[in-house]
């Protein structure tokens, strides 16, 4: 696989000008595919613009100063995804990344409070030696167990860097949930119900909004109403 990433074959999340360079720094793999995911270094510079140059946003993150999810990341090329927390705590400015209505990666300004957390999505589970029960996140992370049962599609509410569990959001009728993709990515709905497909295909879910969506482009973010701030303090 390639090491280097034109512009112009950069995919739609990252939000970069398509026309100003040749090349822009790839991702390396990690916690998010690359399709739905920017580097670090490319965030500070061409999102936040806390830096001029991508030397620049190196000397800020040679300096630990930038933490993702709780941990300082000194890589520029470090992969940045759906619902990560980017703090910069000399300047005091915290951000969450979600999507706008075009599929873009958005850094969104959020309180101290709120960055010690973020929402993670089960992707699928498996059972380990001694009972423990493992559940597979959609950032690459996991999260073991033996005194709860979560199911594809829930939401966990996890206080980061420790992964304690603060909060499940189970995926049913009248969860607030996050399109990620298709035709409304970045609205926010509530679901109505699932349609069961009997088939290879995803299942359906309808909205109250009168909207539809595969199962795979529904994040559950809160029970009756969103535990986070929807893409309207937009950044850059």
């Amino acid at each position: 696989m390639s090491q280097h990433l034109k512009r112009m074959n950069a995919p739609r999340a990252m939000r970069v000008p398509r026309k100003s360079h040749y090349w822009v720094a790839k991702p390396r793999p990690g916690a998010h595919p690359l399709r739905r995911s920017v580097a670090l270094g490319v965030l500070l510079r061409d999102h936040l613009h806390i830096a001029e140059t991508a030397r620049e946003a190196g000397a800020i993150l040679a300096g630990r100063e930038v933490h993702v999810d709780g941990r300082p990341v000194t890589d520029g090329k470090f992969a940045v995804g759906l619902m990560d927390v980017v703090a910069i705590e000399k300047t005091g400015d915290f951000f969450r990344i979600l999507l706008d209505g075009h599929g873009r990666l958005t850094a969104i300004r959020i309180s101290k409070d709120e960055a010690r957390w973020k929402l993670v999505r089960v992707e699928n589970s498996r059972t380990l030696p001694g009972g423990l029960r493992q559940y597979n996140l959609h950032d690459g992370r996991n999260v073991q167990t033996t005194k709860a049962h979560y199911k594809p599609g829930d939401t966990l509410q996890i206080e980061v860097p420790s992964q304690k569990v603060m909060s499940t959001f189970e995926f049913k009728e009248g969860a607030s949930a996050l399109i990620i993709s298709g035709t409304h990515t970045g609205q926010l709905a509530k679901v109505a119900s699932l349609e069961v497909v009997r088939s290879s295909r995803p299942n359906i879910v309808k909205f109250d909004e009168g909207i539809s969506t595969v199962k795979p482009n529904v994040f559950v973010v809160g029970r009756d109403r969103p535990e986070i701030q929807v893409v309207e303090k937009v950044v850059a």
